[in-house]
C-alpha cells in the first residue's frame, strides 16, 4: 500500500480515494471510503489507456458481473460500479468496480514477508480457491482469473479478485486498430498444444499457484528460459520442497492429460473435508502474516480523507469520470504502444467467455468484425516495456511517536435503496441455455475460452520510441499513516505478483508477434457486443453462486450468512421493528423478517413444522418448544414432547405431536398438555405397540404404521417328539386415526418390516375413494426386496375401511425411485434417469420427461397445472401435468452430488424453493428465473461446531421458513 500519485483520480462515485492498494497490468487498485456512511471500499480501476479501447471495456464489465455472480464465500461482494449514464460526452467510460475491503496481503507479498506457507495454511488457501472453482465449472464455464497477485490472504481465509483473464494478466497494452495484447502469467500444456481451454485448466494453473505457495517457486522454471513452454508441455514438475501429505494432490493437478487432472470439487474435499472455513476456524496465517494484516487493517481504520476531497464531497458521481479523465493517457499513446508489423490472432470461431455472465447479451450480438483481443503465455518479458517505478511511489510513512489511538470512522447506516428489478425476461444461464438446445445433459463447456496458437512468421523488434510513454509525475504529499515500528520486508513485483517464469519464460527474440521474446499469443473470445441498453432500473439479471463453504457474510444471531439475492428489502408484517434496510445485489436475498438460534445448550432439532401459520413448533430429543411467526421469539418449551414426531395443527386451539410413547395434545399458548392418550391405553389390545413415522395426513386424519411383537407357541409334538421352541413374531399394521375426535377410525394388518418389524410407509396421493402409499425401501425385508425384482409398488388402501384393494408395480420404477401422485389418479415416479407419468389404476404409461445424463429426479411437487421436478444433478423445472411438455428447467449451481434438492412452493405458489445440503435457491414458478440464492454458514464463533446439516424450508403465507440445524431464517417471498 503506497500513497496517491499526482494523476491518481480522487473520486469514484461515492467513494474517496484514500491509499493505492496494489495495481495489475490491466488495473490500479485503490482504498477509498464513502464519506458518508463511514463505509470502507477496494476500488479496483481500469488503467485509463487500456478503458479508451472498446473491446478491453466490454471485457473489463464482464469479468465485473462475473464477480457479482461469484459474490459470497470467498469472493468479496461488489458494492458499486462505474456508470457509464455518467460519463461526460466525449468522454471515456469510467471503468471501475467497488468492493467490500477486507484486509488483507497478496499472496506473492505474503511469500515474501513470511516465505512459504505451512501445510495447514496450503489447505485452506487451496480448498478455498477450489470451492470457488467448483462453482464457476459447475455451470460450465471456465475462470482463467488465477495467478499470486490475483489471490489474498485474509485473516479468516483466501479471497480471490480477479474473474477473467484481464485480471490475472501479467501485461496488457492498448494496439492499433482498437486491438488488445494481453499476457496470461500462467500457462497450461493444451494452450501450449492450441487447443482449447477447460475446467481441467483451471486445476492445472490452481496447481501451480499452490506449488508456488509451498516453495516459493513456480514449476518449470528452472532452466533456459527458452525452453519454458517445452518444459510445460513435456516435463514433469519440481515438487521435492511441497509437504509430502499435498504432493501426490498437486502432481494430480499438473498432470500433462486433462482428464487425469481431479475436479475442483475433488480437490476442495481432499484439502479439507470439513470446508476451508472449518478448517481456518481459530486463524490459519503464520504469526508474521497475522500480524501484517492486523498492521494493514490499523492503517487503512486510521486513513484521512484529504481536505480537498471533504470539501468536494457534495458532488455526486458526476465527478468520477472528470478524475478518471485526467488519469487519460495522451491521445497517440495507445496507437505507439506497438510497432507497425505488430499482429494480433483473429477470434477462434465460436469461441466463448470465460465465464461470461448471464446479461451479456445473446451471441447473435457481437458484429462479425469485432476486433479481436490477444494475450501471450508469458509474464512481460525483460525487453517487454513495463511502466516505470514513479518516484513518489513509496511506502506511507508511519505516525510520530505517541500518536492518538487509532479510531474507526463514524458508524453511519449505509445508504438505502434497493437493487434494480428485473426485467421480465428470464434469459438463460449457460447450463440452462445448451440443456435447451441440445437435449438433457450436465451442463459442460463446449466452446473453447481462451485458445493459443504459435505464429510461424518473425517480426521485427519493437522500435524505440514504440515504448509506451510514462505519465509525467510530480511528488504528492505524504499521507499520515500509521505504520508498524518493525517494517515486515516487502516482496515487491511489477503488477502485484511474481513472474510465474522467467522474463523470457517463452520464446525470446523474434518469436511471435508480440516482438521480441513476448511468445505464443493467446486469441481471447469477447463477450457480445452489447445490445441497446435497456432501462437502467430493469436491466440487472439475477443469477449470482455462493460458496458451499463460505465466511466473511452477515453475521446474524451468533451466525455467518452468505446470502445472495435481488428482491427488495424485506419489511415485516407484523409488531415487531423492520430491520434496517441494506445494500442489496441482483441474486442476494431478501433482509429476513427474523431470525431464531435454538440454544446451543438443547440438543439439535430432530423435526420442525408450522402450526396454524402462528408457531413454529421445534422438536429436539430433549423438548418440543415453540417459535412465534411473527417476531422469531420462543414462546415455549416442553419435556413432554422430546423426541416428538412433526407437529399438526388438531382443531383450531390445540397442537397435536405424536411423541415416542404416547399422544399430546398441547396449549398453543404455553404448551402445557391438555391432552394425553398412551399407545398402552389406545391400543391396549397390542401390548408393546410401537408407533412408527407418520405416513401422511389430511384434515384432522393422520395414517402411521405400529408393530408389536406376539409370541407363536410351538405346536404339540407327535408322540415320542420333543416340544418345538416358541417363536415371536412381529405383526404390524397401517392404522388412520382422527386427531381431533382422538379416536382410532380403522386398522389393517400389513407385512411387517425390515427389523424392528415397523414398515415405513408414505402417503402419495390421497383420493377420495383411497390412498396411495409407497414403503420405503430401506424397511422392506430380504424377501420382499428378491421377491420385487427391482421393481417398487405402491399400495391402495380404502379411506374408509382401510382394506387393502391393490398392489400394482409402474414400469421400470425401482423400489427407491421418487414417486408423487395427484386427486386425478396420475401417478409420476423417476424411472431410470427419466421422470414418466402413468394412470395409477392401470399402471398405463401415458408420457416421459427425459432427464440428465447419470441424474435422476427426485421427488415432484404438484402445483395446479404443472408440476415442479428436481434432478440429482441440481436441475430444478417444471413440465405441464397433462402432457409432460417441459415449460422451464434451471440449475441450482451447487457441485455435488447428493440427493436431488428437496421442494417448497410458497403459500401464492409464486415462488419454488430448492434446497438441498449446500443452499436454498428461490425461483419464479411460473418461468425458472432464479430469484435469489442462500447459504448459513454455521457459527461465528471460531470454536464453534461445523454445519453440515441439510437445509429443510417451510412455507406460509408470503414467507419462507429455512432451517439449518440450528439457525432459523424468515424470509418474505411472493
Amino acid at each position: 500500500m503506497e500513497a496517491l500519485r499526482q494523476d491518481d483520480p480522487r473520486r469514484f462515485g461515492r467513494f474517496t480515494a484514500l491509499a493505492r492498494f496494489d495495481e495489475g497490468a490491466s488495473a490500479v487498485r485503490y482504498v477509498a471510503r464513502d464519506i458518508a456512511s463511514g463505509e470502507t471500499a477496494l476500488i479496483t480501476a481500469a488503467r485509463p489507456r487500456l478503458a479508451a479501447v472498446p473491446v478491453f471495456s466490454r471485457r473489463f464489465q464482464a469479468e465485473a458481473r462475473t464477480a457479482e455472480r461469484l459474490a459470497g464465500g470467498w469472493v468479496t461482494p461488489p458494492l458499486d460500479t462505474g456508470d457509464p449514464a455518467e460519463t461526460p460526452a466525449g468522454g471515456a467510460e469510467p471503468l471501475w468496480t467497488a468492493a467490500g475491503y477486507v484486509p488483507a496481503l497478496p499472496l506473492a507479498e505474503a511469500i515474501g514477508i513470511a516465505g512459504p506457507l505451512p501445510e495447514r495454511a496450503l489447505r485452506i488457501l487451496g480448498a478455498g480457491i477450489a470451492e470457488i472453482l467448483s462453482r464457476v465449472h459447475a455451470a460450465g464455464s471456465v475462470l482463467q482469473g488465477l495467478a499470486p497477485g490475483t489471490v489474498l490472504l485474509a485473516a479468516d481465509g483466501p479471497r480471490l479478485t480477479a474473474f477473467g483473464p484481464l485480471g490475472a494478466a501479467a501485461s496488457a497494452e492498448a494496439r492499433p486498430g482498437g486491438q488488445l495484447s494481453v499476457r496470461l502469467g500462467y500457462l497450461t500444456p493444451e494452450q501450449i498444444e492450441g487447443k482449447e481451454v477447460s475446467a481441467a485448466s483451471d486445476l492445472f494453473v490452481l496447481g501451480l499457484l499452490l506449488a508456488y505457495a509451498a516453495t516459493g517457486t513456480t514449476p518449470f522454471t528452472e532452466g533456459p528460459a527458452e525452453e519454458a513452454t517445452r518444459r510445460i508441455a513435456e516435463d514433469e514438475p519440481e515438487l521435492d520442497a511441497v509437504p509430502e501429505e499435498l504432493r501426490e494432490l498437486i502432481a494430480n493437478c499438473l498432470a500433462k492429460d486433462p482428464d487425469q487432472r481431479p475436479t475442483a470439487g475433488t480437490v476442495a474435499a481432499e484439502l479439507a473435508l470439513e470446508g476451508a472455513a472449518g478448517l481456518a476456524r481459530g486463524g490459519w496465517l503464520p504469526e508474521p502474516l497475522a500480524a501484517a494484516v492486523a498492521d494493514q487493517e490499523a492503517r487503512v481504520l486510521a486513513l484521512e480523507v484529504p481536505e480537498e476531497a471533504s470539501a468536494a464531497a457534495e458532488p455526486e458521481q458526476g465527478d468520477a469520470p472528470a478524475a478518471l479523465g485526467d488519469a487519460r493517457a495522451e491521445p497517440g499513446q495507445a496507437d505507439a504502444a506497438a510497432p507497425e508489423d505488430a499482429r494480433t490472432l483473429g477470434e477462434p470461431e465460436g469461441a466463448g467467455t470465460a465465464p461470461e455472465p448471464e446479461d451479456a447479451g445473446p451471441e447473435d450480438a457481437r458484429p462479425e468484425d469485432a476486433p479481436p483481443v490477444t494475450a501471450s503465455g508469458a509474464p512481460t518479458s525483460a525487453e517487454s516495456p513495463a511502466a516505470p517505478e514513479p518516484e513518489d511511489a513509496r511506502p506511507l510513512p508511519a505516525p510520530p511517536v505517541g500518536a492518538p489511538a487509532l479510531r474507526k470512522p463514524a458508524d453511519a447506516p449505509p445508504p438505502s435503496g434497493n437493487a434494480d428489478p428485473g426485467n421480465g425476461d428470464i434469459g438463460e444461464d449457460r447450463g440452462t441455455t445448451r440443456f435447451l438446445n441440445t437435449g438433457p445433459r450436465p451442463p459442460q463447456n463446449d466452446r473453447p475460452t481462451t485458445q493459443l496458437a504459435l505464429p510461424g512468421e518473425l517480426t521485427a523488434p519493437r522500435a524505440p520510441d514504440a515504448l509506451p510513454a510514462a505519465h509525467p509525475v510530480q511528488p504528492a504529499a505524504p499521507l499520515a499513516l500509521p505504520a508498524a515500528p518493525v517494517t515486515p520486508q516487502q516482496h515487491s513485483h511489477t503488477h502485484g505478483g511474481p513472474a510465474p517464469y522467467p522474463a523470457a519464460a517463452l520464446p525470446a527474440g523474434p518469436a511471435g508477434p508480440g516482438g521480441p521474446g513476448q511468445g505464443p499469443m493467446v486469441s481471447l473470445p469477447l463477450p457480445p457486443a452489447p445490445a441497446p441498453a435497456p432501462d437502467p432500473a430493469t436491466s440487472r439479471r439475477t443469477l449470482l453462486t455462493i460458496a458451499a463453504a463460505a465466511v466473511g457474510g452477515l453475521i446474524v444471531g451468533g451466525g455467518s450468512v452468505a446470502a445472495l439475492g435481488s428482491g427488495d428489502t424485506a419489511r415485516a408484517t407484523d409488531d415487531k421493528p423492520a430491520p434496517k434496510p441494506r445494500r442489496t445485489l441482483p441474486g442476494q436475498a431478501p433482509e429476513p423478517r427474523w431470525i431464531y438460534a435454538h440454544p446451543a445448550s438443547e440438543s439439535s432439532p430432530l423435526t420442525t413444522a408450522l402450526w396454524q401459520d402462528k408457531l413454529l413448533v421445534v422438536t429436539s430429543e430433549s423438548q418440543a418448544s415453540a417459535v412465534d411467526l411473527r417476531t422469531g421469539k420462543r414462546l415455549w418449551q416442553r419435556a413432554d414432547g422430546a423426541k416428538g414426531q412433526v407437529a399438526l395443527a388438531a382443531g383450531a386451539d390445540l397442537v397435536f405431536v405424536a411423541s415416542p410413547t404416547e399422544f399430546l395434545w398441547l396449549s398453543p399458548k404455553d404448551g402445557k398438555v391438555v391432552h394425553r392418550v398412551r399407545y398402552t391405553e389406545a391400543f391396549d389390545d397390542l401390548p408393546g405397540l410401537t408407533v412408527g413415522r407418520l405416513a401422511g395426513s389430511s384434515g384432522p386424519v393422520i395414517w402411521f404404521t405400529g408393530s408389536h411383537t406376539v409370541t407363536v407357541k410351538a405346536p404339540k409334538p407327535k408322540k415320542g417328539k420333543k416340544k418345538g421352541k416358541d417363536k415371536e413374531v412381529v405383526e404390524a399394521y397401517f392404522f388412520a386415526y382422527d386427531i381431533v375426535q382422538r379416536k382410532e377410525l380403522w386398522r389393517t394388518p400389513v407385512p411387517a418390516g425390515r427389523a424392528p418389524g415397523t414398515p415405513a410407509y408414505r402417503v402419495v396421493a390421497e383420493r377420495s375413494a383411497d390412498i396411495l402409499v409407497r414403503q420405503d425401501a430401506v424397511s422392506l425385508t430380504a424377501a420382499e426386496v428378491k421377491k420385487a425384482k427391482g421393481k417398487g409398488s405402491v399400495r391402495s388402501f380404502d379411506q374408509k375401511t382401510g382394506k387393502l384393494l391393490w398392489t400394482r408395480q409402474y414400469g421400470a420404477a425401482s423400489l427407491e425411485a421418487a414417486t408423487s401422485g395427484d386427486e386425478d389418479g396420475l401417478l409420476y415416479a423417476a424411472v431410470g434417469q427419466d421422470l414418466q407419468a402413468f394412470e395409477a389404476d392401470t399402471a398405463k404409461p401415458l408420457w416421459r420427461v427425459e432427464g440428465s445424463d447419470g441424474s435422476w429426479f427426485g421427488t415432484p411437487l404438484i402445483a395446479g397445472p404443472l408440476i415442479h421436478t428436481t434432478e440429482r444433478s441440481r436441475l430444478v423445472g417444471a413440465v405441464e401435468r397433462e402432457s409432460g411438455r417441459l415449460v422451464w428447467r434451471r440449475s441450482t449451481e451447487v457441485p455435488g452430488t447428493g440427493p436431488a434438492p428437496s421442494l417448497t412452493l410458497s403459500g401464492s405458489e409464486k415462488t419454488l424453493i430448492a434446497a438441498d445440503a449446500i443452499q436454498v435457491t428461490a425461483f419464479s414458478a411460473a418461468d425458472g428465473e432464479r430469484l435469489w440464492k442462500f447459504q448459513d454458514i454455521g457459527s461465528a464463533d471460531p470454536k464453534g461446531e461445523t454445519v453440515s446439516a441439510s437445509y429443510r424450508t417451510l412455507a406460509f403465507g408470503e414467507t419462507v421458513v429455512v432451517q439449518r440445524d440450528r439457525s432459523f431464517y424468515a424470509f418474505p417471498v411472493a
